[in-house]
């Protein structure tokens, strides 16, 4: 039997945290301000989600909006204050000017992760070359997921990309986790499934009223048994 795809929600706070594990949610990822995509939250955030709910928390290293590291020094403190909160899984991605890996930020960081779980997110949308940057981070301490569309412009576009980035699971750079989100909707999930994608990333999906209000646990039930294949 195929181990059952992950579904991760998109939390800014404990209100948000709470509905999407009612909701049937795997895992989360913290963020903050939306508005600029998601940035890090605070450490504080993090603490008190970390006691209002149980299922895996990937929090977010990124201070401003973009792609680019900008201070790292600043970006291994914050790692740090993170961890010391009770972050114990991350989500980052660095890319240069020119669209290609920034391998130096993205090795300082990881670094001091000591080896926690983590997923480089949409960055590999806006990379000049996908293949090449995922062959650059191959074997990355902690690395075990992708966040992508397979576009910078959402699912419906990167579709062919993502289908065939499954069907090279297992070969070197493509041994990680592929984790479907921008601009997914439930009916993307079956044909992603058949494709053997494992995992499924949604915001605004699990907020039917919008990013003013809080995720609603009766929006990401209905992801969970999609995800499920119900």
């Amino acid at each position: 039997m195929s181990k059952r795809a992950v579904l991760e929600v998109i939390a800014l706070g404990v209100e948000d945290a709470v509905a999407a594990q009612a909701g049937g949610a795997d895992r989360l990822e913290l963020v903050t301000d939306m508005a600029a995509d998601g940035l890090t939250p605070s450490a504080a955030t993090v603490a008190g989600i970390r006691r209002a709910v149980d299922i895996p928390l990937r929090v977010m290293l990124r201070p401003a909006g973009g792609f680019a590291a900008g201070d790292v020094d600043r970006l291994v403190g914050m790692a740090g204050e993170l961890r010391e909160a009770g972050a114990e899984e991350f989500v980052l991605g660095f890319l240069e000017a020119g669209g290609v890996v920034d391998l130096a930020a993205v090795e300082r960081v990881v670094g001091v992760l000591d080896g926690c779980p983590w997923t480089f997110h949409r960055a590999i949308d806006r990379a000049a070359d996908r293949d090449a940057l995922r062959k650059q981070l191959d074997g990355m301490p902690g690395l075990d997921t992708y966040l992508t569309a397979g576009s910078a412009d959402g699912v419906d576009d990167g579709l062919p990309v993502l289908l065939a980035e499954a069907g090279r699971a297992g070969e070197p750079g493509y041994e990680q986790r592929l984790l479907v989100g921008g601009g997914l909707r439930l009916d993307h999930v079956p044909v992603l499934l058949e494709a053997g994608v494992g995992g499924f990333h949604i915001g605004g999906a699990a907020r039917p009223r919008g990013w003013d209000e809080p995720v609603s646990a009766e929006a990401v039930a209905e992801w969970r048994a999609a995800v499920d294949g119900f």
